[in-house]
């Protein structure tokens, strides 16, 4: 999609500090980070959000689910880290391509709030 940033990032056409890449997705580092660690993880389809997964997406996002306990290990996250997805405008989802935040070493309180 030609508007979209994060098909530009998985073309090359947008520079940023890649952590993982292969055939299928990209992994690199949040612009704005929200905890010591933040990478984001997308597949190099464009797919607007996780309401438009179809039956034929389900090889990829198996894929990124699989790759997501690599990329955090290679991070040095031995002690757990959170995967979060946004989806639609009210689910906070702020860029309309399918990804997912890999955040770690941050002590959270629970419960929140």
């Amino acid at each position: 999609m030609s508007d979209c940033i994060f098909c530009k990032i998985a073309e090359g056409e947008i520079p940023t500090a890649k952590v993982y890449e292969d055939d299928q997705i990209v992994c690199f580092h949040d612009a704005d980070p929200q905890a010591p660690v933040h990478v984001l993880i997308i597949p190099k389809k464009h797919i607007p959000s996780m309401d438009d997964l179809t039956e034929e997406d389900a090889t990829l996002v198996g894929h990124i689910m699989v790759k997501i306990k690599d990329i955090a290990r290679d991070l040095g996250l031995t002690n757990g880290y959170r995967v979060v997805n946004n989806c639609g405008e009210d689910g906070f989802q702020t860029v309309k391509h399918l990804h997912f935040h890999i955040l770690g070493k941050r002590k959270m309180t629970w419960p929140p709030g």
